[in-house]
This record gives structure tokens, C-alpha cells and sequence, in this order.
């Protein structure tokens, strides 16, 4: 079916909506006899009248009435589709691929801060434990716990893990034979290795011998030992940096003995793509909360950032 000229379409909608050539032509930018001309085509392309045309006014014919609320509701749903489409051509957005464990211990507690220095960006978080191919545009950039290396991305380091064991201070944990007698909360980590802070390789460092390390609760997911060690349910082995809020608050107490290293989280992206600003701003954004995270464990400590 070929469809009438869209020009004469829309002469006729505003003329309709208004019931006055001039005012339509006014709306559209035109002059009124361009108006006339537009509807007297789309008239002779139906072949109906349209409109009654009076001395002073203009009123619906019946095709003209049976025809304007379609026309009017065509061109209104067609306006709001598009500036549907343009605010979100305009809008800014960027998506990080993260550890779920990272973003609800570290990364959540802070993205109010990220929002309101950069509104403009709509932040999708997609959590997975998988690595996720930078290279296959699922993300922009990512945030990494390894030892690396990164091949053909560039890397910016964010901070390194250090772990303890921790508990609540209802369980009263201050001494080696206190620890002996705790339940043990262990992680299984996806992709163990030499750095796994197991209880194991603490014991080891802490020079603490005959214990039980088989016996206890076993998690995949960290966040939900932490939550078991709040709980009194046991003894943790826990970064510092990830319950940072847990000891602030005294719902965790970290316990006697060494600190053992982990790997270090990165936060990573291939240089290119559509949102380089975006992924800047936010990799600029990190360094910023880290620094403050640096700072505030430095003056807690008694001595300058």
C-alpha cells in the first residue's frame, strides 16, 4: 500500500488539532497557503474532502474526523519513541565486569560517591566469577584478583590483599589454645594457588601446630563466611580490606599472629572501544578511593598519609 506524502500528513494533523490553517502553519513554520496546498494534495491523493472550509474557520469533514485521531495518535507515539532513542544515544554508560564478592564488600558501599561525581554515567555491574573476555565488548572494563599477567590490556594496579584470621568478639579468641578449640571457616577458592590464603599456610607462618584443619563450615562465596563469623559461628580467614566496614562497626576482631599476603586486584581494559572517557573517569575514580582508604588507615594508625 503507498501511503500519502508525510509532509501532507502532517499539515493535515496540526490543521486538524487546531482547526485553523494559520495556527498550523505557525506550529509547522510555514505560511498558511503552504498549509492549504499540503491538505488540498493529500485530498486529491484520497480522493475526500477533508475539511469544510468556511470564512472564518475550518471544521472535520467525516473522513476528516475518521482520519485525525489515528494521525494524531501515530505522530505523538512517534515523537516520545524518539526522543526515547536520543536521551538514550546521549546518555552515558559504562559496564564493569567484577567478583560478586568485591562489589558487596568494596565496591557497593562506595558507587554513591562515583553517582554523584558522575551522574551523567549509567553504571551496570555484571558480577560473575568467570573471566570475562574484554575483547567480546560483554564489558568495558573489569576488576581482577590474580597474579596476572594481562596480556594486551592495560593494567592498573589497585591494591594487594592481606589476610588474618578474625571472629567476633563475643567468641573471646585470645590465644593459641583459644584458636585450637574454634571451629575453622573455610573458603574454596575457584582457582587455587601458591598465594591461597588457606589456614594451612597460615599455621604455618603463625608456627601453631596439631590442628584440625579439616573440621568446620566450608563456603564458596567469602561474603557469606564473613557473615558466619559475625554470626559467632567460627574463625575466619579474612582480608583486611574487604572488612574494613565489619572492624570499624566491632562486628569483627582480628585475632593474633601474622598477616599473609594475597594477590593483588587490578583493574583492567583493552585502551579502546566506546566508552574510553567513561572507563577513565572510573579507573581515575578508584584511584581516588583508594588513596582516601589509604590515608584514613594511616591516620587511625597515628602517623601521615
Amino acid at each position: 500500500m503507498t501511503l500519502p506524502p508525510l509532509a501532507t500528513l502532517r499539515a493535515f494533523e496540526a490543521a486538524a488539532r487546531h482547526l485553523s490553517f494559520k495556527h498550523a502553519a505557525a506550529e509547522l513554520a510555514v505560511t498558511p497557503t503552504a498549509i492549504s496546498h499540503q491538505i488540498r494534495l493529500l485530498e486529491e491523493t484520497l480522493g475526500v474532502k477533508l475539511f469544510d472550509r468556511k470564512p472564518r474557520h475550518v471544521t472535520l469533514t467525516d473522513a476528516g474526523q475518521e482520519i485525525f485521531p489515528v494521525l494524531r495518535d501515530g505522530f505523538s507515539e512517534f515523537s516520545r519513541v524518539i526522543d526515547r532513542i536520543k536521551t538514550r544515544k546521549s546518555q552515558r554508560s559504562l559496564t564493569i565486569s567484577v567478583l560478586a564478592s568485591f562489589a558487596a564488600k568494596w565496591l557497593l558501599p562506595r558507587l554513591p560517591r562515583f553517582q554523584l561525581a558522575h551522574p551523567d554515567i549509567h553504571l551496570h555491574l555484571h558480577t560473575s566469577s568467570e573471566v570475562v573476555d574484554l575483547g567480546r565488548n560483554v564489558a568495558d572494563a573489569a576488576i581482577r584478583y590474580g597474579a596476572g599477567p594481562y596480556p594486551g590490556l592495560i593494567t592498573q594496579r589497585l591494591f594487594a590483599e592481606n589476610f588474618v584470621p578474625m571472629a567476633s568478639p563475643a567468641l573471646a579468641i585470645k590465644t593459641p589454645d583459644d584458636l585450637r578449640q574454634a571451629p575453622l571457616l573455610h573458603l574454596e577458592w575457584l582457582y587455587p594457588d601458591a598465594m591461597t590464603p588457606t589456614w594451612a599456610r597460615w599455621f604455618r607462618a603463625a608456627g601453631i601446630k596439631d590442628i584440625d584443619l579439616v573440621a568446620g563450615i566450608a563456603f564458596s562465596d567469602d561474603t557469606h563466611a564473613i557473615q558466619a563469623a559475625i554470626a559467632g559461628q567460627g574463625v575466619v580467614l579474612a582480608s583486611l580490606e574487604m572488612t574494613r566496614h565489619e572492624r570499624q562497626n566491632g562486628l569483627l576482631r582480628p585475632l593474633l599472629g601474622p598477616q599473609i599476603a594475597g594477590h593483588v586486584y587490578h583493574f583492567l581494559h583493552t585502551g579502546r572501544g566506546p566508552h574510553q572517557n567513561e572507563v577513565l573517569a572510573f579507573g581515575t575514580w578508584l584511584s581516588g578511593e583508594i588513596a582516601k582508604d589509604a590515608g584514613c588507615s594511616a591516620l587511625s594508625l597515628g602517623v601521615e598519609p
